[in-house]
């Protein structure tokens, strides 16, 4: 079990200039991130996303720090539409070598919570199991075969330092349940398990596949009911996902490969849970981390080689802890906070008034 300081992130940079780098929902937030993070460092990005509007403001951003990118539409429900930004990749740069399968969706429907009120359940919406699942699998089948195009010879060895790439996104929910939320916890398992389930066969061709498991981010995909349960609680930051992406791309070390990174709340750390790690008691571990009061807390009491992050205490008791939940309470309900303080001074003043106005009166 590894742990990787924000420093060391963005190690690896280098080798992804002139590198192809496709990137799935990259139309906002973490895709955006990451897919603008490599290109600063000279790779060629490929921005897929379903949505246009956000391909093009990706691929703007992208242009004005002069990077090299073409964006398309792209559904990763539907195989036409990936099989074609596979192509368009080709077309444009010659090669594929870094497939970052990012597109997801949040719970959609919620009709798996049985009400019994309701009778006979209707027919539950798939959209969370066909965007999270069914188009992750889509992008890794098709990733296969073209990593291998136009690839030299002497890269195709399991043994060489091979850049060839997927790197999937999971989620917190990969590691344990989301009572609210039993789609999404199915699918984030799933893509766990995949990404497990075929690293074997991608080291035996010389490529390299992992998964990157944030905490809750501040994104559009967390609703703000979620947001205020989490208040004073930090979040996984975005820039710090993008570097983790980062350096499971980069970093061409095999045992990598079939590793997975947990990114904590807060912090500047990331876990790195490799596939010998993946024993029964991982899940006991990654429990203990996601439900300890500070990451750094739970590494002291895993590891007494890590003394020196104790120092740098961010528990979710103290100062800082009551601040940032006022902060985020406040950022999320202004309008409303607004609206009850001017109501609270109108009514305030109004009493003080009377009350005033009658001591004045029994003064007289």
């Amino acid at each position: 079990m590894g742990v990787i300081t924000d420093e060391t992130l963005s190690k690896y940079h280098e080798r992804v200039e002139g590198k192809t780098v496709i990137i799935t929902g990259a139309g906002a937030s973490i895709g955006r991130a990451t897919a603008i993070l490599f290109a600063s460092y000279g790779a060629k990005v490929v921005v897929a996303d379903k949505s246009l509007s956000g391909v093009e403001v990706t691929v703007s951003e992208i242009r004005s720090i002069k990077g090299q990118v073409v964006g398309c539409v792209c559904d990763v429900t539907i195989w036409e539409d990936l099989v074609a930004m596979y192509d368009l990749a080709i077309q444009e740069f010659g090669s594929v070598d870094t497939v970052v399968a990012n597109a997801g969706v949040g719970e959609i429907g919620g009709r798996m919570m049985y009400n019994p009120s309701e009778g006979r359940p209707v027919k539950p919406l798939t959209t969370t199991i066909d965007v999270n699942l069914t188009g992750v699998l889509y992008t890794v089948h098709l990733a296969q075969h073209y990593l291998q195009l136009n690839r030299p010879m002497q890269d195709m060895s399991p043994e060489s330092l091979s850049l060839k790439s997927v790197v999937l996104l999971g989620s917190l929910a990969s590691w344990t349940a989301l009572t609210k939320a039993p789609m999404y916890t199915a699918s984030k398992h799933a893509v766990l398990g995949l990404m497990r389930s075929l690293d074997a066969s991608f080291v035996s061709r010389g490529l390299r596949i992992t998964s990157i498991h944030p905490f809750f981010a501040a994104t559009s995909m967390v609703p703000n009911v979620i947001r205020l349960q989490l208040a004073g609680i930090p979040l996984a930051p975005v820039p710090r996902i993008a570097r983790t992406i980062l350096y499971a791309a980069t970093q061409s070390d095999p045992a990598c490969s079939g590793a997975a990174f947990w990114v904590p709340d807060g912090g500047g750390l990331v876990l790195m849970v490799s596939k010998e790690d993946f024993k029964p008691g991982v899940y006991e571990y990654i429990d203990r981390s996601s439900n300890a009061t500070s990451v750094y807390v739970f590494i002291l009491s895993t590891s007494i080689q890590q003394l020196p992050y104790f120092f740098n205490f961010r528990g979710l008791v103290g100062p800082k802890y009551y601040m940032r939940r006022i902060y985020t309470i406040t950022q999320l309900l202004w309008r409303e906070l607004v609206i009850v303080g001017g109501f609270t001074t109108v009514v305030g003043y109004s009493i003080w008034a009377r009350v005033f106005h009658w001591l004045c009166h029994i003064g007289r």
